[in-house]
């Protein structure tokens, strides 16, 4: 193996450096090198069985690669799939590997196996290859009890610690000190198959799997999914991508949308602010479906509006900002010794103390999302208007309560802007549900309560010099207030957002972006700074098309979207000085931003070419 690869020399790639795998059932991160350096087993937020991303490669890693230290890698994926292809080229010859997270085509029920493929084809010449395999169970507290398996003719290495086990099969592995390698060669025209199977560990060993029909099989569901989008303009392809990203993390079978496939990526390099969002933040989910739902894609939305009234159900007194995949509601923050963290950042998180908190912004977005899809047609469970109406009694008994925010702080609540105009929006949706669509409420009731929040807004939530501010306490800005117009709470040209962007852009614009809010006023009770948040600098290129600043929004749009990573994932945020992503990645709600975004700026140049004088009838 190389030497960048032996103990104690290794640490994880650039956070840009990794590729996304996805059965939309759990997700794996594979480096330009050729290491899977994460991944978690059957569900995006079980626990991992390799870990070396957040720490080294004794925290669990699958690295194969060519033997050559000369070897050069580049990569794309299969079309528009997930299914990775990295190029190997050596002095000897030419190889590519597929990396696939296999999705049935048929949607069976998988909940007994999960499998991971990847397969070695010779394009020309000769390469070796090695293989080195570190298996490290339940966030590497465990290491496996492992036995070779298989025959000389079919090897198999099967390994098993506590309630999960997985089985390696495809090439011989020699075990030496918990680390599992060996080496194999691949010659024009041929191809080697190997692939990690989870099973339960009560439960004997799933079938060796065809891998020809499951890559088969994968590549026509991704790009069935994928043939239904509607997309042109300059920004096509990042478009595309950024949808596939997002149904990338939508869970197959319940519907749920994880906020992002990792935990504890920093966004701030060597700082504490390391966070776990595997889970479904209504929110971020309810703005996903919101896109998707503009994109045609009639049956997610079904599906996700399924899970959201599974797990909201009951007493609206009990509503969570964020949910297991499944809907769970125990997210029990906790940090875990066994993972140093990403180059050291720590501490490691599990589960997310957020859970626990009020952000009253929240009743706003999932009703918003719901009259969204009462609007477009989309058939209604018989329990979701009654439970829609029990969402904004409960918005009625908290009316002028301070929350946390959009941004979760962990200092003390305030009485936010952003939270507010949602607020106004949740009675805003009940009013239209009644007057537009017949529903039953008490819609004059409901108009006086949005009429309350609108005047108390404009009382409070207003600096002196005309600009709307994050809080009442405060005459600062914050980036959450570029979302006003979009949930019509005002005009994109109303001259106090006009003012807001003006003081966006003189406290919050780092080299082009945009931070989320100015981490020095104390607001959100943590140490230390962060950098732009990728997402608002989509808000602020989606307000400037809104008001025809075409050429700031051209400029933004395109300065944001090049900090893709080459296969056009982008994480949450973007560290200008060591010019790198950061946070968790890949992250639904940049890429749901970017989607945004780019349908915001077509409709302006659209609605300005329309708009344009007819030059050759003068």
């Amino acid at each position: 193996m190389a030497d960048a690869y032996e103990a104690g020399a290794y640490e994880p790639a650039a956070i840009e450096d990794y590729a996304l795998l996805s059965s939309c059932r759990t997700a794996a991160l594979v480096s330009l090198s050729g290491s899977i350096d994460w991944l978690c087993l059957p569900r995006f937020d079980s626990a991992s069985v390799f870990a070396a991303l957040l720490g080294d490669e004794h925290q669990g890693q699958w690295v194969l690669r060519p033997s050559a230290s000369d070897a050069c890698a580049s990569r794309r994926y299969d079309g528009d799939t997930f299914t990775l292809i990295t190029r190997w080229e050596t002095a000897t010859g030419v190889a590519e590997v597929y990396d696939c997270l296999p999705v049935d085509p048929r949607h069976l029920d998988l909940v007994h196996r999960t499998d991971l493929v990847r397969r070695v084809v010779g394009i020309s010449g000769d390469v070796a290859f090695d293989q080195q395999v570190r298996l490290r169970f339940d966030y590497a507290r465990a290491v496996p009890w492992v036995r070779q398996s298989g025959t000389r003719e079919v090897p198999e290495v099967t390994a098993i610690a506590g309630p999960d086990a997985v089985v390696l099969r495809g090439a011989p592995l020699t075990a030496t000190d918990h680390v599992h390698r060996g080496s194999f060669r691949v010659g024009a025209g041929e191809h080697r198959d190997l692939t990690l199977t989870w099973h339960a560990s009560h439960r004997p060993a799933p079938e060796p799997l065809d891998v020809d029909e499951a890559l088969a099989g994968t590549s026509r569901w991704w790009s069935t999914w994928a043939d239904r989008i509607e997309a042109s303009g300059p920004h096509r392809d990042a478009v595309v991508r950024s949808l596939l990203t997002l149904r990338a993390l939508t869970h197959r079978d319940t519907g749920g949308i994880i906020a992002a496939p990792t935990t504890s990526l920093p966004e701030q390099f060597g700082g504490e602010r390391n966070w776990d969002y595997r889970f479904v933040w209504l929110r971020d989910a309810s703005l996903t479906i919101e896109v998707l739902l503009a994109q045609g894609f009639a049956h997610v939305v079904s599906h996700w509006q399924r899970w959201l009234l599974r797990a909201i159900a009951g007493d609206p007194a009990d509503l969570q900002i964020v949910y297991g995949i499944a809907g769970e509601r125990d997210l029990t923050e906790r940090e875990l010794t066994a993972l140093p963290g990403y180059r050291g950042a720590a501490p490691v998180r599990i589960g997310n103390g957020a859970a626990e908190q009020y952000q009253a912004d929240v009743t706003g977005e999932v009703m918003t999302c719901l009259f969204a899809a009462r609007d477009a047609g989309i058939e209604q469970s018989a329990i979701s208007w009654p439970l829609e109406r029990a969402l904004l009694r409960r918005a009625e008994e908290r009316l002028d309560e301070p929350d946390r925010g959009i941004w979760e702080i962990r200092g003390d609540p305030r009485l936010f802007t952003h939270s507010r105009a949602m607020v106004w929006a949740a009675f805003d949706r009940g009013v239209r549900s009644v007057r537009e669509h017949g529903l039953t409420g008490p819609a004059q009731r409901w108009a006086q309560r949005r009429d309350e929040v609108r005047a108390a807004i404009d009382a409070h939530g207003v600096s002196p010099r005309g600009h709307f501010v994050q809080h009442t306490e405060t005459d600062a800005v914050d980036a959450s207030l570029l979302l006003l117009p979009s949930v019509g709470f005002c005009a994109a040209d109303d001259p106090r957002m006009l003012a807001t962007v003006a003081e966006i852009e003189r406290t919050l614009l780092v080299d082009g972006l945009v931070l989320r809010y100015r981490t020095e006023s104390g607001v959100d009770g943590l140490e230390g700074t962060e950098n732009p948040f990728l997402a608002c600098s989509f808000w602020l290129v989606e307000q400037y098309a809104a008001t025809g600043r075409l050429d700031d929004a051209r400029a933004l749009m395109d300065r944001v979207c090049s900090l893709a990573n080459d296969l056009g994932l982008l994480s949450e945020e973007y560290d200008i000085a060591g010019r790198r992503q950061a946070g968790n990645t890949p992250q639904a709600l940049t890429h749901l931003a970017l989607v945004r975004a780019a349908s915001a700026l077509e409709h302006a140049e659209t609605a300005a070419r329309d708009n344009a004088p007819d030059r050759a009838g003068a």
